[in-house]
């Protein structure tokens, strides 16, 4: 796997564990100003529900992260296109119910790294 799509998959992985501080240990500090649409009052109300998705990114960057330690080619190239395509979805489905801004923040730098690895 080229370096360009380690330095990819690196950047979505960090990416997602900034999201999983923001949700799970910085909703009520931090969540308000980056969301600013989103009624400050309902922060407090919805600290748990951030903490749960906040744990689900933990996942998907820890999913990502564990490819650098994975010695196959194969299960390389497997484990990165499940979970950057588990970041796309997730990312496309963030744009469609969210805000259209999630597509660019979370699905297409996976998308693009998705593309890169079909193209190596």
């Amino acid at each position: 796997m080229g370096i360009t799509i380690k330095i990819t998959i690196a950047f979505i992985s960090l990416l997602h564990f900034y999201f999983l501080w923001l949700e799970m240990f910085a909703w009520t500090s931090r969540g308000p100003k980056i969301f600013r649409k989103f009624p400050k009052e309902l922060f407090a109300q919805t600290k748990s529900m951030a903490a749960n998705q906040g744990l689900y990114n933990g996942f998907l960057a820890t999913g990502l992260l564990w490819t650098f330690f994975i010695d196959n080619a194969d299960w390389i190239t497997n484990i990165s296109l499940f979970f950057l395509i588990c970041v796309a979805v997730a990312g496309v489905y963030g744009a469609l119910t969210v805000s259209k801004k999630i597509f660019f923040i979370q699905a297409l730098p996976a998308i693009l790294a998705i593309i890169l690895i079909m193209l190596s």
